[in-house]
C-alpha cells in the first residue's frame, strides 16, 4: 500500500498471512522494479530495468540489496519463504487454540482495558430490537468488522439489538476471508482466545458441515490465524454473554468467478453443497442458533485501488452510500438474487467485501427480512473510505 508519510514516499509490503512479520518501504524509483519478480522475467529483465531507473551501468550493488532484501523479508517465493510459511501453518494446525491476533492493535491487549472500553461503546445503546418491538423473532444480526475504534456506533447497534437471553445459543457467525481461497468455506474446531477468555466452538456443527460438505470446506483453515472478522464478533459476543460463549465460525471466501464472470455462487457444486448443509443445520436447530454476520460493504479510495482521494460523506461518497442503501434494501427483503445482481453490476466496483458472507446468509436462511439500524462511512486513512452498517434480521411474519 502507498506509504502515509510524505516525509518517506514510496510502497509499503507486508504479509498479510504474518508468514513474514517485515514491513519493507520500497522507494518510488524502485517500485517499477517489483514487476520483475513474477517467475517469468529474469535477472538481465531486472538489472535493464535498474540501468534505466538510475542511468548507471553498474547496477549489481544495488540488484544483489534489492534481491537480499525481498528475500530476507520473506517477501520471494524461495526456500526462506516455505520454510516459514510451513512452519506458521504447522503451528497453528498443531494449537488447539485461536489465539488473538488483533489485540493490542484492533484493541487492548488486557482483560480490564478490553472491558472498560467496550463499556464505553455499547453505553447508550440503540435499545430492542425492531423485530423484538413488532413481535417477531429476532435471528441474528450484521456488524462491521472494521476496527472497532472506527465502527463503534455501528458495532453497538447491532450488538445491543441481541436480547440477553440469548446466552445459551450457539452463535453462527460467517465472516469475510479475505485472503481464503474463493469458493470455499474455512472452519476450525480450536477455542477461540481474547483477552476476555476462551470462546467455544461447537466442534459437533464443524463436524457436521465437514461431513456433509467435505469439498466445500478447508478444515483448520490458516486464514482464521490471522483474520480480524470473526475476532472482533467474538469479542463483543464474550462482552454480551460470557467469555465461555459458543460460536461456530465459519470463513467464508470470495464468490469472484461470479462476480467476474457471471452466473450465480452456487452454479459452483461445492458452494451448493455447503449451502444445503448450512441451511439445513440452520433450519432443523434454529431455536438454539443465532447468526452474527461480520461484514464492511464499500471500500474506496487510494488504498483501494482508486485514482483519487475520497472523504466520507461527500463528494463520490455520496453516490455510493446511495448504492449501498440500494444493496441493503435487497438484503432486508431476503432477496438474494436482486442482492446479488447489484454486487454484479460493473464487477462490484463498490468492492463489498462482505457480499459473501451476506449472500451466505440468505441463500442458508431463506425467510429471513432484516433492518437497518445505522449507516456509516469511516475514513481508514486521508484518502480512502469504508462504509458498514448494523443490520437486525428477523424470521419473516407467517
Amino acid at each position: 500500500m502507498p506509504s502515509p508519510d510524505p516525509d518517506r514516499p514510496g510502497l509499503y509490503i507486508r504479509d498479510p498471512f504474518r508468514f513474514s512479520d517485515t514491513m519493507l518501504l520500497i522507494p518510488p524509483q524502485l517500485v517499477p522494479t517489483l514487476a520483475c519478480f513474477d517467475g517469468e522475467q529474469t535477472t538481465l529483465d531486472l538489472r535493464e530495468n535498474l540501468v534505466r531507473i538510475t542511468g548507471q551501468i553498474q547496477v549489481g550493488d544495488l540488484e544483489a540489496s534489492l534481491v537480499r532484501s525481498l528475500s530476507d523479508a520473506g517477501f520471494l517465493e524461495d526456500d526462506k519463504f516455505e520454510q516459514a510459511r510451513t512452519t506458521r501453518i504447522r503451528e497453528f494446525q498443531a494449537a488447539s487454540k485461536r489465539e488473538p491476533s488483533h489485540a493490542g492493535s484492533g484493541y487492548p491487549d488486557s482483560q480490564p482495558e478490553v472491558q472498560e472500553q467496550l463499556a464505553e461503546y455499547m453505553a447508550n445503546g440503540a435499545g430492542n430490537s425492531g423485530a423484538a418491538n413488532s413481535g417477531a423473532k429476532l435471528i441474528g444480526i450484521a456488524a462491521p468488522h472494521v476496527s472497532p475504534f472506527g465502527g463503534w456506533e455501528s458495532y453497538r447497534d447491532a450488538y445491543s439489538a441481541l436480547p440477553r437471553n440469548y446466552a445459551d445459543k450457539t452463535f453462527v457467525i460467517l465472516g469475510t476471508s479475505h485472503y481464503g481461497e474463493p469458493d470455499r468455506f474455512g472452519l476450525t474446531r480450536k477455542l477461540f482466545v481474547t483477552p476476555l477468555g476462551e470462546a467455544e466452538t461447537d466442534v459437533a456443527l464443524v463436524d457436521r458441515l465437514e461431513n456433509q460438505a467435505p469439498n466445500s470446506v478447508l478444515m483448520e483453515d490458516y486464514c482464521h490465524a490471522i483474520e480480524h472478522s470473526i475476532e472482533f464478533q467474538v469479542l463483543f459476543l464474550q462482552y454480551l454473554f460470557g467469555p465461555r460463549v459458543k460460536i461456530l465460525p465459519i470463513l467464508c471466501g470470495s464468490f469472484a468467478k461470479s462476480i467476474y464472470e457471471g452466473g450465480k455462487p452456487e452454479a459452483n457444486d461445492d458452494v451448493r453443497r455447503f449451502f444445503g448443509a448450512l441451511g439445513e443445520l440452520g433450519a432443523q436447530q434454529s431455536d438454539r442458533l443465532a447468526w452474527v454476520l461480520g461484514i464492511d460493504m464499500a471500500h474506496i479510495g487510494r488504498r483501494y485501488g482508486s485514482a483519487h482521494d475520497v472523504q466520507a460523506e461527500t463528494g463520490q461518497m455520496l453516490e455510493v452510500a446511495a448504492q449501498d442503501r440500494a444493496r441493503i434494501q435487497r438484503i432486508n427483503a431476503g432477496d438474494s438474487a436482486g442482492f446479488w445482481d447489484l454486487v454484479q453490476q460493473r464487477k462490484d466496483d463498490l468492492n463489498w467485501c462482505g457480499s459473501s458472507p451476506l449472500y451466505t446468509f440468505l441463500q442458508c436462511v431463506p425467510s429471513v427480512r432484516g433492518s437497518l439500524r445505522r449507516y456509516q462511512q469511516w475514513n481508514i486513512d486521508p484518502r480512502s473510505v469504508v462504509s458498514f452498517a448494523a443490520l437486525e434480521f428477523a424470521a419473516q411474519s407467517p
